[in-house]
């Protein structure tokens, strides 16, 4: 470190736990779980969906006087699931190992299936635990997981297709003047004005930003080419589920045709890393996405990330900032993170510790052990379920 850098990185404190207590069994007292629906800014769409609303679903893991919180984005159903299934399956168990307890739970819920809100739920009970023995061992998360970087570069994602040009470009003015310069957009809703809406973008931003689109699997395999063809022209570089994620072979398809410049991007919904290692066998992305509120959290993601590196592949974080920066850091294939614009909005709101990003990178804040963030019970109240 510099001699002249103030920051200042914790060390472990001195007390009960980390004096010679390491091997013992450190039980988990209690799990709580709560949801919060909070409304979004304006009413919001991408190629295949509307919403006006995001859920958050919390935990919140306690064991030696320490309380470690993780979350997913999931149908509040989620915390029915974690309450009425998944607790007893965390409560006096070892904090310390985290791994064995989220396969544990995966092996209680087989008959649940082990995708989907069974899934989310996992992660963000998984998220808690990893939080918690960061905590307990007093140091933020990359420290523990074994930090490859110092910060994560990260791309603006918004642009929904309800909103009007005006909306958008103001948006990509917005980010721009925070220092990023990746751009993300939605298409798909309306076809016929996606190059239009692309042309309006390229306009305000201009030709040092890279522009991205989401399709979210709007199209057919063709149509996303044409697309992706016409694109070209205003230099989009990243074309994230042109058809959907399902589709491997319209992903491979679309990956040998597209024009050079642009990576194909997919990768959001994996729940597992059967299905991770699928999409790189198949060849069917430029830069893998994975999601620690969907894949097993942290404990998943890592294994995501580890396995894109074995096929040499930039990897990405999906959506949630605040919860993927610790991880992205320990990870070499890590490229960039989702800044998305309705999460970033709601850690904000709800969360104390977020690290803003600067000149278009998240850097954590190595003062505070953890994740480093901690919820806001009061304002989050009036949302609350």
């Amino acid at each position: 470190m510099n001699k002249n850098d103030d920051t200042k990185i914790i060390s472990p404190t001195h007390n009960s736990f980390t004096e010679g207590r390491l091997q013992e069994n450190i039980k988990i007292q209690n799990a709580e779980v709560s949801a919060y629906t909070i409304p979004t800014q304006t009413p919001e769409a991408d190629g295949t969906l509307e919403w006006n609303s995001t859920t958050l679903v919390l935990v919140e893991v306690t064991a030696a006087d320490k309380t470690g919180i993780g979350y997913t984005y999931a149908n509040s159903s989620a915390a029915h699931f974690i309450h009425h299934t998944l607790k007893e399956h965390i409560v006096n168990q070892n904090v310390l190992n985290v791994s064995a307890i989220t396969n544990s739970l995966i092996h209680h819920t087989r008959n649940n299936g082990n995708t989907g809100l069974v899934m989310m739920a996992i992660s963000a009970v998984d998220n808690a635990l990893w939080d918690l023995k960061a905590k307990l061992f007093d140091v933020p998360l990359s420290i523990l997981l074994g930090q490859e970087k110092e910060k994560i570069l990260l791309y603006g994602s918004g642009g929904f297709t309800s909103y009007t040009d005006q909306q958008l470009q103001q948006q990509f003015e917005d980010w721009m003047e925070q220092g990023i310069k990746f751009l993300k957009m939605k298409i798909g809703t309306h076809p016929e004005k996606d190059v239009q809406r692309v042309k309006a973008a390229r306009k305000v931003i201009g030709e040092n930003a890279e522009l991205f689109v989401d399709a979210n699997g709007a199209y057919t395999a063709k149509q996303a080419l044409q697309k992706a063809e016409e694109f070209s022209a205003y230099n989009v570089t990243w074309f994230e589920e042109p058809v959907t994620s399902d589709n491997l072979d319209g992903l491979h398809f679309l990956r040998e045709h597209a024009p050079s410049q642009m990576n194909i991007a997919a990768g959001e919904y994996g729940y597992n890393l059967y299905y991770f290692k699928k999409m790189l066998s198949s060849k069917s992305v430029d830069v893998l996405q994975a999601d620690a509120t969907r894949c097993g959290g942290i404990t998943g993601f890592l294994k995501a990330g580890i396995l894109c590196e074995s096929f040499q592949l930039p990897f990405s974080s999906h959506c949630a900032p605040a919860l993927h920066l610790h991880a992205a850091l320990a990870l070499p294939s890590f490229y960039i993170a989702e800044y998305f614009f309705d999460h970033v909005r709601i850690e904000s709101m709800l969360f104390d510790g977020v690290s803003p990003p600067a000149d278009g990178y998240l850097k954590p804040d190595l003062t505070r052990p953890g994740f480093g963030i901690e919820f806001k019970n009061k304002d989050a109240e009036k949302y609350k379920l």
